[in-house]
This record gives structure tokens, C-alpha cells and sequence, in this order.
């Protein structure tokens, strides 16, 4: 059945890899039609949240969000598959890092740096561009798929821009063995913790929320600076990457305040333009 998942797999990726981008976001267009209107795809998820956080907006400026997010889960998609036949130079044109030198002098110091991004507008092309604006290494934690034949050719694919996939499961050992190796260490933050116990509690969107953990254990346990990744859509298909300094000497803060530094500055990107996020995870099913 693996195998088989990947043949189709590997079919849609050689297929969207031919489209220009302008018959690919005809096809995104579709697809946004059929998640929201077919399909209703984690409809009652993306409400619930949207209700939960905006409990004064009206059903139809409900409605216009709702609309927005299914459309930029459509691209992001659309893009996340073209994204494993675009040339390095496409990469760093369509996702364009404005200010990669703000990392460059801790980097130069030997010293490593943990980079924060969400999954906001295309978060898939995250683990692409990085290794174009840099000569340091990048190491992107990911969690490993199910089918070994597509998880392979995914840190294939990623490797083709300088990009080292590690999986969370293993993320002790990776910081341990690259402690002498000046890395950029990219550790999506935004995601639901599994353990509200291990978990920092932040007031977010209104609501307290479970927060991982595990970029803050590490930026304090080495001192690493810690950057929040801003990626905004330009026009559809061009985006740029923002670092923003979030704390440049996390041991000496209080514990959970760069958890918090990082949940602020997802909350004001998010307010800006709530439908580039990604509101189909269940990102409060945790409770105190």
C-alpha cells in the first residue's frame, strides 16, 4: 500500500511540477472550492476557533475570513507540491529572506541560533529558502511520516537546498551533536502541545493556550539567540521572510518569556490578517 500511496504521490508531484504558476493557482482555485464547498474540509474546527477568538465579529465577516482561509490552505497546498520540482533560484525569488544578516555575526561567533516560524501564509517553502541565503547549515525539525518511501524523498527533496530534516523525536541528540557546528535550527512553535503538563500556558488570542515547550528548553539550555520567522504574501506566489530578534540571551530571562515574546508576535502578525493562518488544527484542544 506504501507503495502505492507513493506512485500517486510521486504522479501529482511530476504533474503540478509542469504547470506554470498561472495554470497552478487555477488548480489551487479549484481546490479551494472543493475543500470549502465539497468536502467542508475541518469546517466546524476552523468556525469553532474563529468564533472562540473573534466572539464580536459578525457571520459575515466570519464568512470573509472562512473564505480567506480556505483559499491560502489551497495555495500553501498547491505550492507545498510544486515546491519539490522549483529551482534554487525560483525558491529564492518567490520566498526572499530580507534580512538574512541579522543571524550572520552570531553565527560567525560560532554560535548557533534557533529561528520561530508559524504556519502562517506559505509556511511549506520555509524549509527551502533558508539554505539559499546562508552558507551555515539548516537544520529543520519535522515530525516523520508513516510511509518510509515519501518521508525519504521529502528529506531528499529538502536536501537539495541545504536543508537537514531531523525528526523531533530525535531533537536531544541533533543539538548534542552539532553543539560545536554553528546551525540555524528551524522548530515550528505554533503547534498543539501533547502534553499540557510540559506545556507554557500563554493568554493568546484571548484564550489560554498550550504552547510547546521545546524552543524555549533549548534556546535557554545553550544560550542560542531566538528569531521569529514573519512571512507575508506579497502577491500570490511571492513572499518575503522576515527574522525579527525575539531574545539574544534567552538564559538570562525569566522562564517562559520567550515563549511569550514569540506567542505576542504571532498574535499581532495574526491580527493583521487572521485568514493566512492556519485555523484547521485543533491548536486548543489542550486544557489547564
Amino acid at each position: 500500500m506504501d507503495l502505492l500511496l507513493t506512485g500517486v504521490f510521486l504522479f501529482f508531484v511530476f504533474l503540478i511540477g509542469l504547470l506554470p504558476f498561472r495554470l497552478l493557482y487555477l488548480f489551487s482555485d479549484f481546490g479551494q472550492y472543493f475543500l470549502r464547498s465539497v468536502m467542508g474540509y475541518r469546517r466546524k474546527v476552523i468556525l469553532s476557533n474563529l468564533r472562540s477568538c473573534f466572539p464580536n465579529l459578525s457571520e459575515k465577516e466570519l464568512d470573509d475570513i472562512l473564505r480567506k482561509v480556505y483559499k491560502n490552505l489551497a495555495d500553501v497546498l498547491a505550492e507545498g507540491i510544486k515546491g519539490f520540482s522549483m529551482l534554487p533560484r525560483t525558491v529564492k525569488k518567490r520566498h526572499f529572506i530580507t534580512n538574512p544578516e541579522i543571524i550572520e555575526p552570531w553565527l560567525a561567533q560560532g554560535k548557533s541560533v534557533i529561528a520561530l516560524p508559524a504556519h502562517f501564509n506559505n509556511f511549506e517553502w520555509g524549509s527551502m529558502s533558508p539554505g539559499l541565503f546562508t552558507k551555515h547549515p539548516i537544520i529543520a525539525f519535522y515530525k516523520p511520516l508513516s510511509n518510509k518511501y515519501i518521508n525519504h524523498f521529502l528529506k531528499w527533496s529538502r536536501a537539495k537546498f541545504g536543508t537537514t530534516l531531523a525528526s523531533i523525536y530525535e531533537t536531544y541528540q541533533v543539538f548534542e551533536t552539532n553543539a560545536n557546528t554553528p546551525s540555524v535550527y528551524i522548530m515550528a512553535a505554533d503547534q498543539s502541545p501533547a502534553r499540557p503538563e510540559k506545556s507554557y500556558w500563554i493568554t493568546f488570542l484571548g484564550r489560554e493556550t498550550a504552547f510547546l515547550h521545546g524552543p524555549e528548553k533549548y534556546a535557554r539550555m545553550y544560550n542560542y539567540p531566538v528569531v521569529y520567522v514573519d512571512v507575508q504574501r506579497v502577491k500570490r506566489g511571492y513572499y518575503t521572510v522576515k527574522a525579527i530578534m525575539l531574545a539574544d540571551d534567552p538564559a538570562s530571562l525569566p522562564e517562559g518569556e520567550v515563549t511569550r515574546r514569540y506567542a505576542k508576535k504571532l498574535e499581532e502578525t495574526i491580527l493583521i490578517d487572521p485568514g493566512n493562518w492556519l485555523w484547521s488544527h485543533k491548536r486548543w484542544k489542550l486544557s489547564l
